[in-house]
């Protein structure tokens, strides 16, 4: 199911908004200012935002450059709404990144089918699933890539497939012997301190990038993500 955050400070749109998108099968989230939404984003990475541009303390635009700005969230789908309909403003918009524009008063059936366009055209529902975000620490498996805040973490294959693992099943104990299982293969014959050694290597990297702490020993077991 995609998670769609909502921007409106109109609590009667929001609201609107809110109940259509859930009839429609989302999930979706709605936040009265951009305070709100950058606090959430840091919990949770959506597959679209919905941003009002007329909003308390910062606009839209202002956000939306800040989105783009942010290695964490630029590919994140971004539909501006506004009760504004000059070209300029329009514009403006999408050259600083937003994907779609609909213009208020707007019908709930456009609305739908503009996000189902813009989700469809982004690959937002395959490619945003395969984020795992913890805290700062984001890992896209799709990309292989890794990083904390703007940091970027350079790990080998093995250490990324470890931490992935770990990632996806945060908050429980995995044994070094499923580590191996699910990193490794089932027919390998190494010993357990092949799983030390490259939890080792990657606790380092992560602490060279600013992340410590994040991979804690269970002891006699095994490891987890905390």
């Amino acid at each position: 199911m995609s998670l769609v955050y909502c921007v409106e400070d109109d609590i009667g749109i929001r609201e609107l908004i809110l109940c259509a998108l859930k009839s429609g099968g989302y999930e979706v989230i709605g936040f009265e200012n951009g305070k709100e939404l950058m606090k959430n984003l840091k919990d949770n990475i959506p597959s679209l935002i919905l941003l009002d541009i007329m909003l308390p303390g910062q606009d839209g635009f202002s956000i939306l450059e800040l989105i783009k700005n942010d290695v964490l969230y630029k590919d994140i789908p971004v539909i501006m709404l506004t009760a504004k309909s000059g070209e300029l403003d329009k514009v403006k918009g999408l050259e600083m990144g937003a994907d779609d524009y609909i213009t208020k008063p707007f019908g709930i059936m456009e609305l739908l089918s503009r996000i189902k366009a813009v989700l469809r055209r982004s690959g937002s529902n395959e490619n945003l699933s395969q984020i795992i975000k913890i805290d700062n620490l984001v890992i896209d498996l799709q990309k292989r890539s890794v990083f904390y805040g703007k940091n970027e973490v350079i790990l080998t294959y093995k250490e990324f497939e470890l931490l992935s693992y770990l990632g996806r099943h945060r908050g429980k104990a995995i044994s070094r012997e499923k580590l191996m299982i699910n990193v490794w293969g089932f027919d390998y014959e190494g010993e357990s301190r092949t799983v030390d050694a490259h939890i080792k290597t990657l606790r380092q990297k992560l602490e060279t990038a600013g992340c410590s702490d994040i991979v804690t020993t269970v002891r006699g077991y095994g490891y987890k993500i905390i």
